[in-house]
């Protein structure tokens, strides 16, 4: 498991490339029959992939957490965007498929991912953070996930978003997660920008074309700096930051959010033309 410690808005405005990159992009959290996990030090939240081909994967428990197993402070929210597979908590099985969610609580012991075809396997994506009230175990698919249409064609942000773990969808501590999926020939994402310093966010994107990408902006809003990412890399967004993207292509992304509350809607919008 990576650890990545808090970076601050200036050390981060003089960051060349690089260096934003080494700090603020997961490049390779999906990868074939293994659990990747990355701690960050942003309100404690793991980002982590699961992608089973061969047989079982088990969710590990690792020395920094000083606790008997990986979920006995924590909650964990997990979204398929791969293949069908199975998810177990404790004996118990769900089957995912694509695009649907599931939510295992403070206090399960032990985790694991299966994929129905190693030809076409499930791709999971993790995100945990600490948790002090338990919730049981509770499944969503995409079709029940409060889905909204918006944005417009003419402003090359037409999409469809996703809610799962949030006040009025799956209980939880602070976790909070969605996706949004763009329309074709829609490319903008988060615009207007917000930034909401109660909460971290993480963003993890996918369906990327393997010849597309995105650029992701970050930064605060007077000092933005932007990142290219491809196909199933995620993004450490800071509590300070703004979190938008542009692709070449249209694609989708996991939004997550952790912090102080779970409501959806708490965000400090910016004007675009206040933005440099």
């Amino acid at each position: 498991m990576q650890v990545r410690f808090q970076i601050g808005p200036k050390e981060t405005s003089q960051m060349n490339t690089q260096e934003l990159r080494d700090n603020f992009l997961l490049e390779s959290l999906m990868k074939p029959n293994s659990v990747e996990l990355v701690y960050t030090h942003y309100d404690r939240v793991i980002f982590g992939g699961a992608v089973p081909v061969d047989g079982k994967l088990e969710l590990p428990n690792h020395p920094e957490l000083r606790s008997d197993y990986f979920l006995e402070r924590r909650e964990l929210g997990i979204i398929n965007v791969g293949g069908a597979g199975t998810v177990t908590v404790d004996g118990k099985s769900q089957v995912l498929t694509k695009l649907d969610c599931l939510y295992a609580g403070k206090g399960s012991q032990v985790v694991s991912f299966e994929s129905a075809d190693s030809a076409n396997p499930a791709v999971f994506f993790l995100l945990s953070a600490p948790a002090h009230q338990t919730y049981p175990v509770q499944f969503l698919p995409k079709e029940q996930a409060s889905p909204m249409n918006l944005g417009a064609i003419e402003t090359a942000n037409q999409r469809t978003v996703y809610k799962y773990i949030h006040a009025d969808g799956i209980k939880s501590c602070q976790l909070v997660m969605g996706l949004t999926v763009l329309n074709t020939g829609s490319v903008w994402n988060t615009i207007p920008s917000h930034t909401h310093t109660r909460r971290m966010e993480a963003y993890f994107y996918f369906d990327i074309p393997e010849n597309q990408r995105v650029f992701h902006f970050m930064g605060e809003p007077t000092q933005t700096r932007h990142m290219l990412l491809a196909n199933h890399q995620a993004i450490v967004s800071p509590a300070w930051s703004i979190h938008s993207g542009c692709g070449t292509s249209n694609y989708s992304f996991i939004w997550g959010m952790a912090g102080e509350n779970y409501n959806y809607a708490d965000m400090d919008v910016v004007d675009i033309r206040e933005m440099r």
